[in-house]
């Protein structure tokens, strides 16, 4: 955010994520992105609260935040030579006044074929596990797993900034 001028302050949600099975990765990140948003805003009380829910979906399979160096295996070995989708879903709040609006990013992620040995020099770093999809496209060995990205690379990252951009100036403008 710093990269586009904005000022802010990182204020963590203390809001547990948890997925609805019967819900859509877009209904699960959105439902997600404003539990947070809210939670936050009750303690800011005034100001624009961003927040966000990222979900990697790869076929019909969501993954989260790997709980383990197997859980993070299983994940990477599943991405390995395939394409995957990234939804980001962003929850603007105005903490006074309660007004919210959201906006949902969708970027087309391409792995090229991992190596078993890729894998595990991957999964050494740590670097993993706090990332959905256990990987980070902005680290070093996840930035050469990615072959190709259709749509906000800044998306896979957890934050789609020109979307925010855009969304927080028409929400800034609704508010009058």
């Amino acid at each position: 955010m710093k990269q586009v001028g904005f000022r802010f302050r990182i204020v963590p949600s203390k809001v547990e994520e948890i997925f609805d099975l019967h819900s859509s990765p877009r209904a699960n990140a959105r439902r997600i992105a404003l539990e947070k948003g809210r939670e936050v805003a009750t303690r800011v009380k005034r100001g624009i609260v961003v927040s966000a829910d990222t979900i990697v979906v790869c076929g019909k399979r969501i993954l989260g935040k790997p709980e383990s160096k197997a859980d993070a295996r299983r994940m990477l070995r599943l991405l390995s030579g395939r394409r995957h989708d990234v939804y980001t879903c962003l929850a603007l709040i105005d903490a006074a006044t309660g007004k919210t609006m959201t906006v949902t990013e969708r970027t087309r992620v391409y792995f090229r074929r991992l190596s078993h040995k890729e894998i595990e020099r991957y999964i050494a770093t740590d670097s993993p596990f706090d990332k959905a999809g256990a990987y980070g496209i902005q680290d070093d060995h996840g930035a050469i797993f990615v072959e190709k990205v259709e749509g906000c690379f800044y998306n896979v990252m957890g934050l789609p900034l020109s979307r925010l951009y855009v969304a927080l100036q028409t929400f800034l403008k609704s508010r009058g």
